[in-house]
């Protein structure tokens, strides 16, 4: 009878450890997102809404910028602990020293569209007629201005000939095309079907699809992901797992979800005031989440190729591509074994 009792005593014992093991060290967490209503970072706003950050253990505050560049600078200033950004922000950082790396991929597809002024349409026909002209971004230096940087310079434009002006990803983006702030305009989703749905804008290029990535790409080229310092990496891998698991949830839920079950999930603050075009725009988008979190190693050179096609500092750089991405937490979450 003691043996056993020794043994039940053990065992409880031992389960206990493992439950402390996976508690998350830094339980109270921050988390900074540039645009938080674009459905570019849709897994967010469901792994929120759901839940899945409580059930990880984790009490997450969200802190919304107004793009992603701000974003970044929240975390390495120390006022986030964790960003839903873009990956190419991984890359930058890199090649500064300074070491950042992606946990999980959110969106395997930018979903960034380039469109002008329908008043602008007859002449400006492609990125290369940008010049001298304004256009809206989220924010400078976010991924939306690296998209319009890539294709002007891809075009044979120089890039630093156009002017940058922050708009940000709701509402006030839709204003500044409507009050003619800007001439163009480079976002996401609810805004680019807005506009569209206006008959303001016409498209010169669209990364919400795979035949439209590989367009203007050539393949591949990896989006949202979740990142963050090495160093709160190492010193709380259990808060990172957590984190990576209510995001893989969010994943997996929004893969299997229809455009009307993610409208019920979302507040209703996000349509942009038109639920039927909210549904459009999500329909529209459905493709760009990653199925498996995993970035491809021909994603990580995708991605830095079109960073080094207008950056001199990148292209000259030496960047391990492998120090981009941690693809541990992501296949935990998964039940990997491998």
């Amino acid at each position: 009878m003691k043996f056993l009792t020794g043994l039940v005593a053990a065992a409880a014992i031992a389960i206990s450890g493992a439950a402390a093991a996976q508690t998350p060290e830094k339980p109270k967490i921050t988390i900074g997102v540039g645009g938080k209503p674009l459905l570019y970072y849709l897994p967010l706003t469901i792994a929120e809404r759901l839940g899945y950050f409580k059930e990880a253990g984790l009490d997450a505050e969200i802190n919304d910028f107004g793009g992603g560049a701000k974003s970044l600078q929240a975390l390495v200033g120390g006022s986030v602990d964790v960003v839903a950004g873009a990956y190419e922000h991984t890359i930058r950082m890199q090649a500064k020293n300074q070491d950042i790396r992606a946990v999980i991929e959110l969106g395997r597809f930018p979903g960034i569209v380039l469109a002008v002024k329908k008043d602008k349409a007859a002449s400006v026909k492609s990125a290369a007629d940008l010049k001298g002209l304004k256009i809206g971004v989220t924010a400078p230096g976010s991924s939306t201005n690296f998209f319009v940087n890539y294709l002007m310079a891809k075009a044979g434009a120089n890039p630093k000939d156009a002017a940058y002006i922050g708009v940000g990803a709701g509402l006030s983006a839709v204003a500044a095309m409507q009050k003619g702030e800007i001439d163009a305009i480079s976002n996401l989703d609810p805004v680019i079907s807005k506009l569209e749905s206006d008959g303001a804008v016409t498209i010169l290029a669209d990364s919400r699809t795979e035949a439209g990535t590989r367009a203007i790409f050539g393949g591949s080229n990896p989006a949202a992901v979740v990142y963050i310092k090495n160093e709160f990496i190492e010193k709380n891998p259990n808060t990172v797992q957590a984190v990576t698991t209510a995001f893989y949830r969010a994943l997996q839920w929004i893969e299997k979800a229809s455009p009307e079950d993610i409208a019920k999930t979302v507040p209703e603050a996000y349509y942009l005031g038109d639920r039927d075009l909210y549904l459009r725009a999500v329909k529209a988008s459905k493709e760009t989440y990653s199925r498996t979190g995993i970035i491809s190693a021909d994603g990580m050179q995708s991605a830095h190729d079109m960073l080094a096609k207008f950056d001199p500092e990148l292209a000259d750089a030496k960047v391990d591509l492998k120090k981009t991405f941690v693809d541990t937490f992501v296949k935990k979450a998964a039940g990997s074994k491998s």
